[in-house]
């Protein structure tokens, strides 16, 4: 098995309910095509660095996947015909750091 970064931007207009619908679509993708989620983050609203599709922000969601190749496969060929997304990246690693969380707001992290 092989590990796996996964990273979704979804329009700005998405609703809280549209984001959960997106994150459970695709981890029952994952987990029907052999993969593992080991952690979800939702990072939330967050500018981006140039326009996309007419849109300033978007709603990220990053996945810690455990899977094969095909996993991947079937997961990015389902993004590419949403048309809620605006772009993801997938990265292959060789472990995951599962302590950091590098979008936590600062008054999360002092409680």
């Amino acid at each position: 098995m092989n590990y796996y970064e996964h990273t979704l931007v979804a329009r700005q207009d998405t609703s809280s309910s549209q984001m959960k619908q997106l994150k459970e679509k695709y981890s029952k993708i994952i987990e029907n095509n052999d993969g593992n989620i080991i952690k979800f983050e939702s990072w939330g609203l967050m500018h981006l660095s140039y326009l996309i599709k007419k849109n300033k922000k978007g709603n990220y969601l990053h996945f810690k996947i455990e899977g094969r190749g095909k996993t991947i496969e079937e997961l990015e060929k389902n993004e590419k015909i949403d048309k809620n997304l605006l772009r993801f990246l997938t990265v292959k690693v060789k472990k995951f750091d599962l302590e950091t969380e590098y979008f936590k707001k600062n008054e999360e992290i002092k409680k």
